[in-house]
């Protein structure tokens, strides 16, 4: 996802989007737990995908 696609979205699309993430990355980590996940990289994904969502979410509270 890129930062750009992200900060095209609403306020609404963005807390359901990190929600979205923080539920993937969850599922991620009780896979490697688990020892089911085989591509380990995913979990790298997605906590940037997160880091990008919170970003865009606090820049656009800082300009209200």
């Amino acid at each position: 996802m890129k930062a750009s696609e992200i900060r095209g979205q609403n306020d609404e699309a963005l807390a359901k989007e990190l929600g979205e993430l923080l539920k993937a990355q969850f599922g991620l980590r009780m896979q490697i737990a688990t020892q089911q996940l085989n591509n380990t990289s995913q979990l790298k994904k997605v906590r940037r995908d997160i880091a990008r969502v919170r970003t865009v979410m606090n820049e656009k509270a800082k300009t209200k």
